[in-house]
């Protein structure tokens, strides 16, 4: 017998027992902790003078990606924790007093205070009112700002998972006439690394480029999951700037790091990524009604008999075979699911024509090398990588995600990486784990009968699906249920009076359609339909063969027999209440329309 008993989560443990992220694509990742981000600007007068191509300041643009970024985490990530720190200012704010450095927000969940907090430094009145808030200050230690920036690290007592600065800044040598503070600052850069804290840096549009191997190519950080050697080019506009806080902002979670074993003595490893996931509503979030606090559940086991808590061991699984009971320990259910080791398999290539699109099944995952794992991983996979596309084939594996997990034939579609004028990286190099069909998955479809359209009817229908066309993006439609969902939420955390309302853009354009159209709906519709037919109107019921439409429908009749035999055994209940209806019209039992008053009445009249 199992009861249940919930419990307030502390501050410090309420993420320890979160579940996996995935069950059924085979994920092995665990959450193991919260990311925190801390976004560092530069404060000095050059990032208010100068003005891209849009017409925003470099520091506007700064805040309005916080605040983007904000904003998506509320909804999101809202467990993430997030800190602002101005450095380049007049006045000082931050835990060692160090000059020039003003910690404006904390490392703390994301909230409506304090994307509303960033509102008042926007814009032209946003200018004057930092300058009278915080004023402007040169000379700061890029040192110091990093050391204040790892004690806001060290000073979260929850566990994190993630570190990770993001620096905004158009100044390419901030040290250029101090050689003493250029070399604190490289020493400090690589200390942050060593304690695994990562730093991306931002750079935006400055007079005459911003080269960042005067200073910075020494001290931006390079994560495992990041390729070497790209750097993003500067950002001239906030579309750019948002690109890419987006592109380092996410963390790229594996689901599973395997083996791809090329032969019995060959092997490196991989990581599978989730490309795609479907978007869902957020579950609801248990709370405590008098406190606010969240409520977590947890299930145990008793013994219906005497009360005592069960442990796992005391507890058996069982299968009815055979009209016999087998009883299975837990092991033996753990070895009916194992069906080999988790890894990836090659079992030979096959051209990629060859791969077809019906044989879809799901979203494919996406494989990429893990070098920290085994060394010589990325010159493996890329010179593999490289043969398929140069031969235009698809590697054919077995793949098992898990060890419980039953074994699935994939093909591994190779991808070329792509980057754009920004250096921005648009598709990654890496394959396409697709997924192959077994046998029982498909399945042949009976054709009862096949109606065949005539050659004037297949020509006009071409002529309106030409019209019809248009260039079709998968991302340029938005789920309208979700989207209004997530306004919804944003507005409650910003306390707006009435939140955004989203556009359908899954509706037909009904008037552009039929203006592209013209006369060819109604010459399809005298090509297909009989005179007189209305797609529109109201359907009428299928008349029988020989039927007269004009006639009622005939009537159902019970013979004295048959009823009395109902009555007697008491069976007058199973037949339906226009039978009821029509016996008693024959009898002339006066009656209403409910079914107990005809079988009350029935009943009577064969009884007396």
């Amino acid at each position: 017998m199992s009861g249940w008993e919930s419990y307030y989560k502390n501050e410090g443990e309420e993420e320890e027992e979160e579940q996996e992220e995935s069950n059924e694509l085979g994920g092995e990742y665990k959450y193991s902790g919260r990311d925190s981000l801390i976004f560092l600007v530069d404060a000095s007068r050059a990032m208010f003078d100068s003005q891209g191509e849009d017409g925003l300041t470099p520091f506007d643009m700064s805040i309005q990606c916080i605040q983007s970024v904000y904003t998506s985490k509320i909804i999101s990530s809202d467990r993430d924790l997030l800190a602002v720190v101005f450095y380049g200012t007049e006045k000082d704010k931050n835990s060692v007093d160090f000059k020039h450095i003003y910690v404006l927000q904390e490392l703390d969940s994301p909230g409506a205070k304090r994307v509303l907090e960033l509102d008042q430094f926007k814009g032209p009145q946003g200018k004057e009112q930092f300058q009278n808030l915080l004023g402007h200050g040169a000379e700061y230690s890029l040192s110091e700002v990093l050391w204040v920036c790892a004690n806001l690290f060290s000073s979260v007592q929850v566990k994190m998972s993630h570190k990770r600065i993001m620096l905004f800044t158009n100044e390419d040598d901030p040290h250029r006439s101090d050689s003493a503070k250029a070399s604190r600052a490289r020493t400090k850069a690589g200390d942050l690394r060593d304690t695994g804290i990562f730093l991306d840096l931002m750079h935006l549009k400055k007079d005459g480029g911003f080269d960042i191997s005067l200073f910075y190519r020494d001290i931006i950080s390079i994560a495992e999951d990041e390729d070497l050697g790209v750097h993003f080019e500067e950002s001239s506009k906030l579309e750019d700037l948002l690109r890419k806080v987006r592109a380092k902002e996410t963390r790229k979670r594996v689901l599973c790091r395997l083996k791809f074993k090329l032969n019995k003595d060959l092997a490196f490893t991989v990581g599978i990524y989730n490309m795609v996931q479907k978007a869902y509503k957020p579950a609801p979030v248990k709370l405590y009604r008098e406190t606010n606090e969240l409520v977590k559940t947890k299930t145990r086991t008793f013994n219906v008999n005497t009360g005592s808590l069960l442990l796992p061991s005391d507890t058996k699984r069982s299968q009815v075979y055979g009209n016999r009971q087998i009883v299975l320990e837990k092991e033996e259910t753990e070895a009916l699911k194992r069906f080999d080791e988790p890894g990836l398999v090659l079992i030979g290539f096959k051209p990629s024509f060859m791969l077809k699109k019906h044989q879809y099944l799901r979203p494919s995952l996406f494989v990429y090398p893990e070098e920290y794992l085994v060394k010589g991983s990325s010159t493996l996979f890329h010179a593999l990588l490289t043969k398929c596309l140069e031969k235009d084939v698809v590697a054919l594996c077995r793949y098992t995600p898990r060890q419980n997990m039953p074994p699935y034939f994939v093909a591994l579609m190779p991808q070329e990486e792509e980057l754009d004028d920004q250096k921005v990286q648009i598709t990654p190099p890496g394959f396409h784990l697709i997924f192959l069909p077994y046998a029982d998955d498909k399945r042949k479809v009976p054709f009862t009968g096949k109606v065949s359209a005539t050659p004037e009817q297949v020509d006009k229908m071409k002529a309106i699906v030409q019209k019809l066309r248009f260039k079709y993006r998968s991302d340029s439609f938005e789920n309208p249920v979700l989207q209004q969902h997530f306004r919804n939420l944003e507005a409650l955390a910003l306390d707006l009076m009435e939140p955004e309302q989203a556009e359908d853009l899954t509706l037909p354009k009904v008037e552009a359609m039929d203006k592209r159209l013209g006369s060819l709906v109604d010459e399809f519709k005298e090509l297909v339909y009989p005179p007189g037919y209305n797609p529109e109107g109201k359907v009428s019921k299928r008349k029988q063969d020989g039927e007269d439409p004009g006639s009622k429908k005939p009537k159902v009749e019970l013979s004295d027999e048959a009823l009395k035999a109902h009555v007697s055994a008491g069976t007058l209940g199973k037949l339906t209440v226009p039978v009821l209806k029509e016996a008693c019209k024959v009898y002339q039992l006066k009656v209403g329309t409910k079914k107990q008053e005809l079988l009350d009445a029935l009943t009577r009249h064969f009884k007396t």
